[in-house]
């Protein structure tokens, strides 16, 4: 219990990233040497005043006070260093250091763990292939794994739910806090018969940036993740290429030519980024002889009792959370940014990326070249400043900066 103390210490600090936070732990070993380091030391790890000053807190009553809503509310913590945390999590570039898990424990390393993502203002075609592809995925064997959110991560879900398999679902905030409203009671049935799982501890408010770097949990628990719906600047496409970045298997449906929701899954085709998918078995048909007895091909359901299987009503919505910017922006002349970095606004890796992308696309190993920054630490740069619409993803997988950084 001693030890969980330091660990949701180190994991709460304010003003510190995932990737940020996973390095402190990477540089001291374990969180209590992180706890009992100096300013020194917390400066040597290229930290601003800022983020110093938050680690010069050493009150541990926070983490006592998180202590106690877990044990009232039947949450587990998994710190990375525990033997039950998931290897393929473990092993991509910048893992959650503590996992909050509300429902079973399931071994991921040993099943088939499909990730299952799309737009959450689906067309009717989309809300139908994501319910019928999470219920396939069930039906054949998958733990299927996918965010809450309104449009197609619930709508897959509850699909997988309706086909009796297993479901688990990343959260954007506290496992505790329910959102959007409308889905509680789809947070019930995936605690019951499956897992919610979190890197924010009880009571943490759901924001617009937490989602985008939620979703590298969904990708890194799976071995493919799938899309069904997504425009072509869209979080779904992010979620993607954190797939790729981490080596799993990507899958998409495809849709009409001139539909707004399909271009981005027809464009992860068009590239050959991802295999194209109508059904669940072209999913799982990869995964046959990988983990031999883990997954079958089961047999189709009568039409009439799949659509009842599938039908939802709808429930009223509530606002979503929008992104917060950290940074100040003004308009120039050539209808690019300029940004002025706040205290902490963006990690070292993220400046140099920005500097190096100034008035040029790259590649992601032309960026590595040029910044000596390892692949690991550029594709998560990458993905990070993708969220704060400081960079694009062009044609080739050439990132190009929308911002300029003023210098001082």
């Amino acid at each position: 219990m001693a030890a969980l103390k330091y660990w949701i210490w180190l994991t709460t600090r304010r003003g510190l990233t995932p990737l940020q936070t996973f390095r402190l732990l990477d540089h001291f070993g374990t969180p209590e040497a992180a706890y009992f380091a100096d300013r020194e030391e917390y400066r040597l790890c290229g930290l601003t005043d800022w983020q110093q000053r938050t680690l010069l807190d050493k009150s541990l009553d926070g983490a006592e006070r998180i202590l106690g809503d877990c044990d009232r509310l039947g949450i587990r913590i998994l710190t990375i260093q525990d033997a039950e945390y998931p290897e393929r999590l473990r092993q991509i570039a910048n893992p959650p250091c503590v996992l909050y898990v509300k429902g079973k424990l399931f071994p991921f390393d040993e099943l088939v763990t499909v990730g299952v993502v799309g737009t959450r203002r689906p067309t009717e075609y989309g809300k139908i292939m994501a319910g019928r592809l999470g219920m396939e995925l069930a039906r054949g064997g998958a733990l299927v794994v996918s965010g809450i959110a309104r449009g197609l991560d619930a709508a897959a879900l509850r699909g997988a739910l309706k086909g009796g398999g297993s479901v688990v679902s990343a959260l954007g905030g506290g496992i505790d806090v329910v959102y959007p409203a409308e889905n509680r009671w789809l947070y019930e049935d995936v605690a019951a018969v499956g897992a919610l799982i979190s890197e924010y501890p009880p009571g943490t408010e759901n924001k617009g940036e937490h989602f985008p770097i939620r979703n590298r949990i969904i990708s890194g628990l799976s071995l493919g993740v799938a899309a069904v719906e997504a425009e072509e600047r869209s979080g779904t496409l992010i979620t993607m290429r954190l797939a790729l970045d981490q080596g799993r298997d990507a899958f998409a449906v495809p849709g009409n030519a001139d539909a707004p929701m399909s271009r981005g899954t027809n464009l992860l085709i068009q590239r050959g980024e991802a295999k194209l998918v109508l059904s669940g078995w072209d999913i799982l048909c990869e995964y046959e002889h990988l983990l031999p007895g883990r997954v079958s091909r089961p047999e189709p359901l009568p039409a009439q009792e799949e659509a009842a299987r599938l039908e939802v009503a709808e429930s009223p919505q509530e606002p979503e959370p929008q992104e917060e910017v950290t940074a100040e922006t003004v308009d120039n002349p050539e209808n690019m940014a300029y940004i002025t970095l706040e205290d902490g606004a963006l990690t070292d890796d993220e400046r140099d990326i920005l500097l190096a992308l100034e008035g040029r696309g790259l590649r992601t190993d032309d960026l590595v070249e040029l910044t000596q920054i390892p692949a690991r630490r550029v594709s998560s740069a990458l993905t990070m400043l993708q969220i704060h619409g400081y960079v694009e993803e062009k044609a080739g997988r050439r990132f190009e900066s929308t911002v300029v950084l003023k210098r001082e």
